[in-house]
Order: C-alpha cells, then structure tokens, then sequence
C-alpha cells in the first residue's frame, strides 16, 4: 500500500497557479496565495510593534533617563548609535604612564621632605602671635636680690639678647665671633629678617608637601580604578584637599 501511495504521488500533476491574463496585465502582477501569507504576516508584524511601542510610550516615566539619548544620532530620520573613537593607548599603556607620573610626583615629595627636614634642623621656632608665651622663672632669696637681678648677667647673654627665645648666644660666643664689641641693633634686625626669609620658605615647602601628598592618592586612586572588573563603592567624594575613598569588594585569592 505505501509503494501504491507513494507512486500515484509520483505520476500526480503538480499544482499551478494561473499568472495574469493578458487582458489584465496593465494592473501588474497577479498576487498568489503565498504572497498573500508573506504580506499577511509582515502587516501583522508591523502592527504588533505599533502597539508594544505605543504601550512603552504610554507607561513611560517623563523624568527617566537612559544613555542611548546621548550615545545615539539621528539621520535621515533613523536613529543611529554614534561611533566611537578607538583609544588610542591600550590599558597597559595607561597603567604605564601613571605609575611614571606617579613615580615623578613621589620623587619630588620626596625632594621637600628632605629639604623640610634640613630646614627644620637649622632653624628654631620664631616668636609669633599664636605660639605659646613660655616664662621662665628665677627663684632668689631676698628682696635685695630681686631689685639688683640683672637678666644678662643670670643667662651670661648681651642684653639686647635677654629677650630673645631662639639663638640667645652666650658671652663666651660671641667672644670666639669677635662680635661682643661690634654687636649693635642693626645686625640683630638683619640676623632676625635673614630667620623669618627662611621660616617663610620653610611654610610655603610645608604646604607644597602636603599638595603633593594630595596629588599623590589621587594619581593612586585613579590608577586603581582603571581596572573595571573589580567592584567598588564610593564612600567620599574628591575635594581639593583629599582624594575620593572607595571601599572594594573583597575577593577571595586562590
């Protein structure tokens, strides 16, 4: 039975369908029933989307934002994504290149906190408005003793130095410097102001360390996040007197 069934369906005619009679040739080409079906189920098609796009437009929030509105372009009326320029440096190239500029900004911390420490050695705190006014109390037993206590002579100091709290010399000192006859107002001024130059570089080096320190987490904190794949949360956001403060996700190492 099935070599009889499969024989008449050898010697059966196969189906056609008429093409467009000539009569009616000026009214194009004569639609088929497949036709029909592909134009068919394109119009549903199309339709469906109308309606799933209409639903979306419906249910939208006004005030949400999403970044195809800025990464895509219109042309000729078709949206677009825009391209993108290739990098022109790969990551390990980046990497690279901040941890130089790293190393140069360590460097140069470095350079000021050698010159700081040196300046520090040399030098002594000035009299100024904020620093504490320190006294120094001498004890003696009469009343005759305190009206004929001559300063100069307890510290064993000129008196135009008395006063003074840093780089008092003694009298023995300034015998050795030949200055004990020559010493006058005058030099003490210019001994003081060549100090206070000096204290005034030390301040604007302390501050250009403490910059630099600044400079250096941030270079840090940009170089550690260049690698994406770790995930991060941002705890503190960058100032100009520190850097951001992220918290990473701890891995467990294999």
């Amino acid at each position: 039975m099935a070599s009889l069934r499969k024989a008449s369906k050898s010697h059966a005619r196969s189906y056609k369908e008429r093409s467009q009679p000539a009569s009616r040739a000026h009214l194009g080409f004569l639609e088929k029933k497949k036709d029909y079906k592909e134009r068919a189920e394109d119009f549903q098609r199309k339709q469906n989307t109308i309606k799933r796009l209409k639903r979306k437009a419906l249910n939208r929030n006004p005030d949400e934002f999403y970044f195809n509105m800025v990464k895509t372009q219109k042309l000729d009326g078709v949206h677009q994504e825009k391209e993108e320029a290739e990098p022109v440096h790969t990551e390990a190239e980046l990497k690279l290149m901040f941890s130089q500029d790293q190393k140069y900004v360590t460097m140069k911390r470095n350079s000021e906190l050698n010159k700081i420490e040196r300046l520090k050695s040399s030098l002594h705190l000035v009299d100024n408005d904020t620093a504490p006014q320190n006294k120094h109390i001498v004890f003696v037993d009469t009343d005759k003793e305190v009206k004929e206590f001559d300063a100069a002579k307890h510290f064993g100091t000129h008196p135009s130095l008395v006063n003074r709290r840093f780089n008092r010399s003694s009298l023995e000192s300034l015998k050795k410097l030949e200055l004990r006859g020559n010493l006058n107002e005058e030099d003490l001024k210019k001994v003081s102001k060549e100090k206070e130059q000096r204290y005034r570089e030390l301040v604007k080096r302390i501050q250009r360390e403490k910059d630099l320190h600044v400079i250096q987490q941030k270079m840090e904190m940009k170089k550690n996040l260049m690698d994406k794949k770790d995930k991060r949360t941002k705890l503190q956001e960058e100032t100009k007197s520190s850097a951001p403060v992220y918290r990473w996700r701890h891995k467990r190492k294999r």
